[in-house]
């Protein structure tokens, strides 16, 4: 579910804010869509669906990559099929949780997730911020955090909490970056694209805090 993208210029960031607003607006109605349409995926999600749900969602990041500069629409659509799966995918997981749980846990993570999106969104339209060197270095931390994740596996040099917590900054500077990169005016990217950045990082943001909120719910 790691899945993100930057390329590495110099940024200058000299659009008006008043200028990308209606970027971000579609951007933002997009996205918003999406988690709807991953809500049906969740319910509908059938108890073997992780593994299909996971290579249909692989599949298609790379077919949107491959059609967002030539058919908007198409993309579009494969975005909506991406956000359905993605609820295939992560509905076991989720039930799981109502189970252990209970519901409430599910409904914490996803406000707490809402609310931590408007707050990043915020900090990146209040002030400039290189996207690409924060991305870059944000998916260098992941890149290094999956290789300790395998490595503690066998050696056991980091609890899940750790592990949780430092994957929660990473991805909460990838948002950030995403948010600035729309600041700057979408860095020649459709407004399809710049939503799949935002979705995927909300999507992973949303995960990690159910395992932390769990793991504390447990302990309590």
């Amino acid at each position: 579910m790691y899945v993100n993208r930057t390329n590495g210029f110099p940024t200058v960031i000299d659009v008006p804010r008043e200028g990308t607003a209606p970027l971000l607006a579609k951007v933002l109605g997009i996205t918003a869509l999406g988690f709807f349409v991953t809500a049906i995926g969740v319910a509908t999600a059938p108890p073997w669906s992780m593994l299909p749900g996971f290579i249909a969602v692989l599949a298609l990041v790379f077919g949107i990559n491959a059609v967002r500069r030539t058919n908007a629409g198409l993309a579009m659509a494969l975005f909506m099929a991406l956000a359905f799966f993605m609820g295939w995918e992560i509905a076991p997981i989720i039930h799981m949780y109502v189970r252990m749980i209970g519901p409430g846990i599910v409904f914490q993570a996803a406000v707490t997730t809402g609310l931590g999106m408007t707050a990043m969104g915020c900090v990146a339209y209040l002030f400039s911020i290189d996207y690409r060197k924060l991305s870059g270095i944000a998916l260098a931390g992941l890149l290094l955090l999956i290789l300790a994740g395998v490595a503690s596996m066998f050696f056991h040099f980091m609890s899940p909490n750790t592990y949780s917590w430092i994957a929660l900054a990473i991805f909460t500077a990838l948002t950030v970056a995403d948010f600035a990169r729309i600041r700057a005016g979408g860095d020649g990217m459709g407004a399809v694209s710049l939503a799949l950045g935002i979705y995927l990082d909300a999507i992973n943001i949303f995960m990690i805090l159910l395992q932390l909120f769990s793991g504390r719910s447990r302990r309590d």
